[in-house]
């Protein structure tokens, strides 16, 4: 069974840093991009940050870029959303998901591409 368990959220002042964390389990991650995703009440799922199976190519939402990167350890199945200078607006619950690619090292900023989903960590931004 695959499972995808975020940590890391949490309440966080305006201009602080929160480092994300999603560990993967039932699936070896080398062979999978994952990607963060982050939702708030009433809109859509919006893309944040992804990263190809291998950690080659990286790609950020404009919304983000300069402030969160992603990285992974594959050894550890875990995957890494360091934010920084964040700001009331990255307020939302973040999801990470993974889906897996048959060719080398893909990466997508559509959600529809992913397969696997966690549950989400909620993170707070107070001004």
């Amino acid at each position: 069974q695959v499972r995808l368990v975020e940590s890391g959220g949490g309440l966080v002042q305006a201009g602080g840093s929160l480092r994300l964390s999603c560990e993967g389990s039932g699936i070896t991650f080398s062979g999978y991009a994952v990607g963060w995703f982050r939702q708030v009440p009433e809109k859509e799922r919006e893309f944040v940050a992804t990263s190809s199976s291998r950690g080659t190519f990286r790609h950020y939402a404009d919304s983000v870029k300069g402030r969160f990167t992603i990285s992974r350890d594959n050894a550890k199945n875990t995957v890494y959303l360091q934010m920084n200078s964040l700001n009331p607006e990255d307020t939302a619950i973040y999801y990470c998901a993974a889906y897996y690619c048959s060719v080398n090292e893909c990466y997508s900023a559509g959600a529809s591409s992913y397969r696997y989903w966690g549950q989400g960590t909620r993170v707070t931004v107070s001004s």
